[in-house]
Formats: structure tokens, sequence, C-alpha cells
């Protein structure tokens, strides 16, 4: 409990450090007003100073992989069988 509390104490220092100067840096930033939804006041926006992050893969292209990956798999085990 005692090492989630240290860190939660890093994770607020530079907020703290920043506080009085307003920067902005990757881990903070300004959102407008009208950019929050005033339903849920959800603050879940993208951070805009963050770098891009690479896009997902489309589910198909993973399975498809998957299958190549198994079918070289089953060839191999299959040589290793024959071995033996």
């Amino acid at each position: 409990m005692f090492e989630q509390t240290f860190r939660n104490i890093d994770d607020l220092k530079e907020f703290v450090e920043l506080q009085g100067t307003f920067a902005e840096t990757e881990k903070s930033w300004f959102l407008d007003l009208e950019d929050v939804d005033p339903e849920t006041f959800d603050l879940s926006v993208k951070n805009p100073n963050a770098p891009e992050e690479a896009p997902l893969r489309d589910p198909q292209e993973i399975m498809d992989e998957i299958a190549a990956l198994d079918k070289e798999s089953a060839e191999i085990l299959a040589g290793i069988g024959g071995i033996l």
C-alpha cells in the first residue's frame, strides 16, 4: 500500500510543479469548456500533446497471421515427426 501511495505522489509531482505556471506538457494540457459534454462532464479526451500512437491492426489481419503461423508450425512439427 505504501508503494502505491508513493507512486501516486510521484505522478502528481509534475502537476504540482507546473500548477503555478499553467504550462502545457505531454502530461498536462488545457481543454476548452465547449469540448466537455455537459451531460457527463467526461474528461477522457485524447491528449493533444502526446505522440501519435500506432493504429490498431484489423482483427482479420491478426487472425490471418495467426492462421499462417499455425500452418507453419504444423509443417515444422510434421517434419520433426517424420525424423522421429
